[in-house]
């Protein structure tokens, strides 16, 4: 169940609305078929390892990551696969809450006669699917919300430079995390001072996340590196009645301009469109009213070993705190160098 899990990992950005799934199959002792959702979200995982098995699957063991799908769509059930193919048992670590599935996979597979073991490694395979599994079950997408900062908590001079605070290793494993989010997201305050492009570079991507911009009214210019881009790479500007003229400026680009509300109200408009992953890369405004609105799951927190001070820009926006008890809390579950810096990660 490791490797199938490391195997679904793979899938991470590039398989929504779908889950990241992965299968393995041993008979033996030995592993017969591998198989992890493939990018678009088909083929399923279980399909590609049936495949790679051929024959060898009858009799066999089947661990997956997650319920088997139950209902017919782009493919049949691979809940049906599988008994068609044999299996003498089925390993999964999850249950799909996708109302669709939600035990039925488990349940066709027992009426076939096919024993099945649920609940291995269920914590690292719910984490993994977090989002996915957050979109279904409260209707938002997952949120990592990045932060690369000073010793202090600043992220740009009171001049406004901000490039770079960190060093070259860092920006790498940024575009890493990147490629394994459906989205990355900022504000529009950081896409006018930074005109950022957003793009995963350097690392042999294969596949391009959306990039949004919140930008209430549209005073990101069309001219930008994003507005540039637009038919190449996905642009989804989020916006709050901005003027007519603006809108149709932008939707000339090939960006797809949405109307939304607030934080919240945007969130839940993207997981609406099958994003199960948000990468938020700031700055502090929108930082900071994620946070205040509870909407951060994941935090990761970039320290370089540099001091601005209290003139520099801080790296959040006002929560509103004023008690200790009304702080948004955070465990730490990583931390590590990379490069010069130090990387922590928190989960809410």
């Amino acid at each position: 169940m490791a490797h199938a899990l490391t195997l679904a990992r793979r899938g991470l950005g590039n398989v929504w609305p779908n889950p990241a799934v992965g299968c393995v199959i041993v008979k033996d002792g030995r592993i017969v078929g591998r198989g992890w959702t493939q990018p678009g979200g088909r083929p399923h995982a279980e399909a590609r390892a049936l495949t790679q098995a051929g024959e060898a699957a009858r009799g066999a063991v089947a661990y997956v990551s997650l319920e088997p799908c139950a209902h017919h769509g782009k493919t049949p059930p691979c809940s049906e696969a599988l008994i068609r193919a044999g299996l003498a048992r089925i390993v999964t670590a999850a249950t799909d809450p996708d109302p669709r599935v939600a035990g039925r996979g488990h349940a066709m597979l027992r009426a076939a006669g096919i024993p099945v073991t649920e609940g291995v490694l269920s914590a690292e395979a719910r984490a993994l699917n977090a989002g996915f599994l957050k979109r279904i079950e409260r209707g938002l997408p997952g949120v990592t919300l990045k932060l690369a900062m000073t010793l202090d908590g600043r992220i740009a001079t009171a001049t406004g430079e901000s490039r770079w605070i960190t060093g070259p290793e860092a920006r790498r494993a940024v575009h890493a995390m990147r490629l394994s989010h459906d989205a990355v997201l900022v504000g529009a305050g950081t896409a006018l001072a930074d005109d950022p492009d957003l793009t995963v570079r350097d690392i042999g991507a294969g596949h391009q996340p959306v990039r949004i911009v919140m930008d209430g009214e549209l005073r990101l210019p069309v001219e930008s590196r994003l507005g540039r881009s637009a038919r190449q790479v996905p642009v989804w500007m989020l916006h709050r009645d901005a003027p007519a003229e603006r809108q149709a400026a932008w939707a000339a680009t090939g960006a797809e301009v949405i109307a939304a509300g607030d934080a919240e109200d945007s969130l839940r408009l993207l997981a609406a469109r099958g994003v199960t992953r948000i990468f938020c890369e700031g700055g502090a405004s929108l930082a900071g009213s994620l946070l205040r609105a509870g909407l951060v799951d994941d935090l990761v927190i970039f320290s370089a070993g540099l001091a601005i001070g209290g003139d520099g820009t801080p790296a959040l926006g006002g929560l509103g705190v004023t008690q200790l008890s009304g702080a948004p809390r955070f465990t730490l579950v990583e931390q590590r160098r990379i490069g010069a810096d130090i990387l922590t990660r928190w989960r809410r």
